[in-house]
């Protein structure tokens, strides 16, 4: 891997890039991250998804725990170079640690947010937590 890859990319100041995962077999976007510069060299390595989790401050192999990797099938880099979109393939099915397909799962009715994707699989039962 090049240096100008990386040199191509608009890091903000925590050295961080936005990176949106879309389904390439139905164009939903099933969620958005972080990556910083070895998550995004681990992913480009590897051929699945590695973020960078803010909270834990360590790399985040997605699917390390529950099984439900990222197969990346191509990558973008927008027009600022600040926003990466990767077109994926969930394995597993499950994209959002709340056990549902996609982390957009609530939709806007009125002045609130309703619900409208069901839980595939408990997350106390992926993680052994909620």
């Amino acid at each position: 891997m090049t240096n100008a890859l990386f040199e191509s990319i608009t890091w903000d100041d925590r050295g961080l890039l936005v990176a949106i995962a879309q389904e390439a077999s139905t164009g939903r976007v099933l969620m958005q991250a972080w990556m910083n510069r070895d998550a995004l060299r681990e992913t480009m390595d590897s051929g699945y998804a590695t973020y960078w989790s803010r909270s834990r401050q360590s790399l985040w192999r997605k699917g390390e725990q529950s099984g439900n990797r990222q197969k990346i099938l191509s990558m973008e880099l927008d027009c600022d170079g600040d926003s990466l979109l990767m077109l994926i393939e969930q394995e597993g099915g499950i994209a959002c640690h709340t056990g549902r397909h996609s982390c957009y799962y609530r939709y806007r009715d009125g002045s609130d947010w309703k619900v409208g994707e069901s839980v595939i699989k408990d997350p106390e039962a992926i993680y052994g937590r909620d």
